[in-house]
């Protein structure tokens, strides 16, 4: 069964500057604490957010749900906004006929993937906004993404389709019924989708390189990412996985197409070329013209891809795109308090990438004739533009990895030019998971460039993170907004913290962040773990407002949950000696045997957990004088060495709890000594730093 889509594309939409605002009070969903939520407060709608008190006035007066997901940054979410609920009279449409549900998918991804499957199962594409029609006891029977306001693009118009949909409860509600029954069955099969004919088997090397092999022959020859058509999404994950081929290999086919797509989402207008960050993705073929909203979850991940690149084939254009990436989220995506915000949204001044591009006249308003003329030839600003109305979306196309100084002076007005104007707004509601992703990127980030002051900011937010939203026994809290937690945290939530603090550890090896990894790990193998279907669910067990359980097993636009925690699970063995860590990891790989070597697309990130067990969950121990550790350190973090955990430990020091295992009677002579070992079997120290590269040369790209 196919897994949802990232997105589904609609054809041209109006834009949003017709606004209809009706005289009304605003609605239940002015005292919720989402940005998403609180952009409908003042709809004419009369919204619920989900919970009891919907779904009990469903049940009483006997009527259907109209449930609607989307989140702050989503640009179609805003045009159906615009275009239907903000309609006075659309609005009386849906208040006659429905209990009207409003959900952030951010908050509740849970929600989201289950109601997901209703497009799914009816052979659409999923996407957002998602519109499904429930019966009273939140069982579906119709669904959709984005319906426009009249018949349109094959579409039916929104107000046609609730009035049919009306209709239809009181006159054919015996057909809805037995439909919500059919889809209710569908779902079942839907949230186990890929367990059913789970085969487990002993995964070797070789079936990873077959698996990055595949994903290299989708990668576009001519522009890369996957595919050759737009709409092109990052997909960082499935392009891990490929290096990790590489690195099985040293098959330059398998580098190549990875760092040819790296280069053209560098310097294409997906990257916003002034301000740093992703956007989400490209509508076209050549990483052009993007939809606009950054993601922290995406740009997390991208921070981490080419921190990798940049050890796998050094160069300047990695750095820049790194550096530039985190001074936005430092600038612009950080709270006084340390934590990473979710989103920026598409839109400003009611038509989307307005903030983003430029015309010619707008250039040289601010340069002289002669940056003007550079900036233009540098980034391919003409007549006409690229995008809409005469704008152009900056992407380069001068010199990728040094920008010629004038373009870069030039760069540098305009940037502050771009600052006087009306910003898309930022949903600051803050997300552990991806909090955690964006921890993990910048641990690695920090090694890698030699950065400490990334270090810290990754440190900081770990901090908000363990001060606010990781509770007491290893559960989590997702959301902290408007200074109060809420919303239980779910798998994505605990695997990606999880891996996001073992991946700190290894910047700073300060002990707290790896007892929390393993605290917090080992809440979820309780939470979330069915030991008889050997799989992890997306949301607690006893989730009690989910109509079907469903299962974390494909990643989509970020990794799942049962992954990153599989990741967790493999380091945290490793670094804390513990087997039952290892155990969990393998028992869930070796059920998934079958999704990845025929689905390698769909379980990327789990691909790269699997290469660490693969490789018997390799540790390095570093233990001796603070100036003879650090030469060792600079020398491991210099390398692509993607499976390798690192241990460092100043000789003398009280050794913390969570690694006595590891580091109690691993003596040092003289300065320092390097302890490799893998299966929890350590091979002869060493103390040099040319020593220390043989060792763990088998861990490197092949040669």
């Amino acid at each position: 069964m196919q897994q949802p889509a990232q997105v589904t594309e609609h054809g041209p939409a109006p834009r949003a500057g017709a606004r209809y605002i009706a005289a009304v009070m605003a609605n239940r969903l002015a005292s919720e604490t989402s940005p998403y939520l609180q952009q409908h407060a003042d709809n004419p709608v009369d919204w619920y957010p989900w919970g009891d008190e919907a779904f009990e006035r469903a049940k009483r007066e006997d009527k259907p749900i109209l449930l609607s997901i989307g989140y702050s940054a989503c640009h179609w979410c805003h045009v159906m906004a615009h275009e239907s609920f903000e309609h006075p009279d659309t609005a009386a449409v849906m208040n006659r006929h429905f209990v009207n549900v409003k959900v952030d998918r951010e908050e509740r991804p849970d929600v989201d993937h289950l109601y997901q499957g209703v497009v799914q199962l009816m052979g659409r594409g999923g996407g957002w906004p998602l519109t499904v029609f429930l019966t009273p006891d939140k069982r579906p029977f119709y669904g959709g993404t984005y319906f426009p306001p009249g018949p349109r693009h094959g579409l039916p118009g929104f107000a046609q389709l609730l009035t049919g949909i009306g209709d239809a409860w009181v006159k054919e509600r015996a057909e809805l019924e037995q439909q919500a029954e059919q889809f209710e069955l569908g779902l079942v099969e839907y949230g186990a989708a890929g367990l059913e004919d789970a085969r487990p088997g002993t995964l070797a090397g070789a079936e990873l390189v077959t698996a990055a092999r595949t994903l290299a022959s989708r990668l576009d020859p001519e522009f890369g990412g996957f595919g050759t058509r737009g709409p092109k999404f990052p997909n960082p994950m499935q392009l891990a996985l490929v290096l990790r081929g590489y690195r099985r290999t040293g098959d330059e086919a398998l580098l190549r197409p990875v760092l040819k797509t790296l280069e053209a989402m560098a310097r294409g207008g997906v990257f916003d070329q002034l301000g740093g960050g992703f956007h989400r993705y490209s509508v076209d073929e050549r990483w052009l013209v993007p939809h606009f909203e950054k993601m922290l979850y995406d740009n997390a991940q991208l921070v981490h891809l080419f921190s990798e690149a940049m050890l796998v084939a050094p160069r300047p254009l990695w750095k820049r795109v790194v550096e530039t990436t985190v001074a936005w989220l430092e600038r612009e995506m950080t709270s006084p308090e340390g934590a990473f915000f979710a989103a920026q949204d598409a839109d400003s001044e009611g038509e989307e990438g307005r903030f983003f591009v430029w015309r010619p006249d707008e250039l040289r308003a601010v340069l002289s004739s002669e940056e003007a003329a550079a900036v233009e030839a540098h980034f391919g600003v003409r007549p006409g533009g690229n995008f809409e109305h005469g704008a152009s979306v900056l992407a380069v196309e001068g010199p990728a990895d040094e920008v010629p100084p004038l373009v870069a002076k030039a760069m540098e007005a305009l940037f502050a030019a771009r600052a006087k104007r009306v910003r898309p707004g930022t949903d600051d509601k803050v997300l552990a998971g991806w909090n955690g992703l964006m921890i993990r990127g910048l641990a690695l980030a920090s090694r890698v460039f030699g950065r400490p002051e990334w270090l810290a900011l990754a440190r900081r937010a770990a901090d908000v993170l363990l001060e606010r939203l990781v509770r007491a026994d290893g559960s989590l809290s997702r959301v902290l907004h408007g200074g109060a937690a809420k919303v239980d945290g779910v798998l994505e939530d605990a695997g990606n913290v999880a891996a996001g603090f073992v991946a700190l550890y290894q910047a700073c090896f300060e002990p707290k962040y790896l007892e929390a990894a393993e605290r917090v790990a080992d809440a979820a193998v309780a939470r979330f773990w069915d030991s008889e279907k050997r799989a992890y669910l997306a949301a607690p067990k006893g989730q009690v407002d989910l109509l079907v359980p469903t299962y974390s097993l494909h990643d989509n636009a970020f990794p799942s949950g049962a992954s990153t925690l599989t990741e967790a699970l493999v380091r945290l063995g490793a670094l804390a000696g513990r087997a039952r860590h290892l155990d969990q990891a393998q028992a869930y790989v070796e059920q998934l045997h079958h999704e990845l070597t025929t689905q390698p697309m769909a379980v990327a990130h789990l691909w790269l957990a699997a290469d660490a067990l693969l490789d018997g969950a390799p540790e390095v121990t570093l233990i001796g004088s603070r100036a003879a550790l650090e030469p060792l350190k600079r020398s491991l973090d210099a390398r692509y060495l993607p499976t390798l955990a690192v241990h460092a430990h100043e000789a003398g020091a009280p050794i913390p709890e969570v690694v006595r295992e590891v580091l109690a009677g691993r003596p040092v002579k003289g300065e320092a000594a390097a302890y490799l070992c893998r299966a929890f079997a350590c091979q002869a120290p060493v103390s040099t730093v040319e020593a220390l590269a043989e060792l763990v040369a088998p861990l490197a790209v092949a040669r």
